[in-house]
């Protein structure tokens, strides 16, 4: 059997012509030591998590479903135990009660700023969602009008930090500095851990006791450390973007210095009952199982990162991260400039979904966004941008921003499926 005119057939029948799938082999084929090195960072981060499961000492009495208040639920506990241990913080916050990564920011910023604290953004303006929570935009309930105040400064056009411009920011009502590690919708690359670590130190040597918190969402494992090992004293995730291996159905983490965990667990309950009660409901075997798993499905979202940006740089679209350099989050930027491009190829990532491919994906409006946006997302979990999505807002230069991928080898179907629409649509010509 030739197993790789089977496999080209395979993708025929798929509906990737012959010139598409012949880009996918001059790319799998250009990108090969690129790939052995994100398996290499998969098996480190492999290890670390496994050696925080064997130091905590998980068992299957763990998984036990939980009700009610959730008194002296030991599995809960242990998950928070083998978070903080694999994120290298003192204490961590795990729930399924933090519905999303923008629930635990929130969750963490109420619960660490008090009136007449200022919050600093020293890298722009944080992504979109955080608008009615800093009260940007009037929302009701915003920190605003809890009396904290706002300052942000601005990267420089390198999009490197400012530090000047920080320093002089930094005065006496600044309490807590929050830095997102990922894009969001900008078109600024991720920040690297060291960066971050950088950062940290200079914000620490102007004012030492001031607090930073970091927006880790879309950078777990993709690096070999994470922001607490640099200096960072909490940071924030969703469960079904990187940590949560895509089984995780809902959550998200806080984990860090111990007493900013425990005020944010004030925050999400009640003072005084903090992190004593939550239940689990049935889903902790699939947070510990979705753990140990994330790693390797981190590896396979960066493989298809790659992949795209090496295919899309070569017919011509600006792409960020490009595919030879170093990659700090699972995010892949690509500008096309025009509408229809943007529309295409989320067509394609929709077309290739396990779920809802019959789906057509259409601009609408999105609570916390200031423009329409087009999302491609065919998921086992609604919203779970670990697995195969793309989306964007409809505004120039009309981004897309994919990422996902529970396995390489579905990454790299809906990218040349992708691809192809953008042929049948005429953005590309053969």
């Amino acid at each position: 059997m030739d197993i790789n005119r089977v496999l080209e057939d395979n993708y025929r029948n798929f509906g990737i012509s012959s010139d598409v799938y012949e880009l996918g082999r001059e790319a799998e084929k250009a990108l090969s030591e690129r790939f052995e090195e994100i398996d290499k960072l998969a098996e480190i981060n492999q290890l670390k998590v496994l050696s925080a499961f064997r130091e905590n000492r998980v068992s299957e009495t763990d998984f036990v479903k939980t009700t009610g208040y959730g008194y002296d639920a030991s599995g809960r506990d242990k998950l928070e135990s083998v978070y903080a241990s694999v994120f290298r913080g003192e204490d961590a916050l795990v729930r399924a009660q933090l519905i999303s990564g923008t629930h635990a920011i929130s969750t963490a910023l109420f619960g660490n700023l008090r009136p007449g604290d200022e919050l600093l953004c020293p890298c722009g303006k944080p992504y979109d969602t955080l608008d009615s929570i800093i009260g940007l935009n009037g929302a009701a309930g915003s920190l605003a009008e809890y009396g904290v105040t706002y300052r942000q400064v601005d990267l420089k056009d390198d999009f490197g930090f400012d530090y000047e411009a920080i320093r002089d920011a930094i005065n006496e009502k600044t309490a807590l500095v929050e830095i997102q590690r990922s894009r969001g919708y900008a078109q600024r690359p991720a920040f690297s851990v060291d960066e971050i670590g950088e950062l940290v130190r200079f914000v620490k040597s102007v004012k030492p006791e001031l607090r930073v918190m970091v927006d880790n969402c879309y950078g777990e494992f993709v690096e070999d450390k994470e922001p607490l090992e640099v200096g960072a004293d909490i940071m924030v995730g969703s469960l079904i973007k990187n940590p949560g291996g895509g089984l995780a159905p809902i959550g998200g983490y806080i984990v860090g210095n111990s007493d900013m965990v425990e005020k944010s667990a004030y925050r999400l309950t009640a003072p005084g009952l903090g992190k004593e009660i939550g239940a689990n409901l049935g889903v902790n075997k699939d947070m510990f199982q979705g753990l140990f798993m994330s790693s390797q499905v981190v590896a396979g979202a960066e493989k298809g990162a790659v992949f795209a940006a090496f295919i899309l740089e070569k017919l011509g679209f600006d792409v960020s991260p490009r595919p030879f350099e170093g990659r700090h989050d699972i995010i892949q930027a690509v500008n096309f400039g025009a509408p229809d491009g943007l529309r295409a190829f989320c067509e394609g990532i929709q077309s290739a979904a396990p779920v809802d491919s019959f789906v057509r994906p259409v601009p609408s409006d999105m609570p916390g966004y200031d423009s329409q946006v087009i999302m491609a997302a065919g998921n086992f979990i609604s919203g779970a941008s670990i697995e195969l999505s793309c989306d964007g807002p409809m505004r120039p230069p009309y981004t897309a921003f994919f990422q996902g991928g529970l396995t390489w080898y579905h990454a790299k179907t809906g990218i040349l499926t992708a691809v192809q629409k953008l042929f049948d649509a005429g953005v590309v010509c053969r």
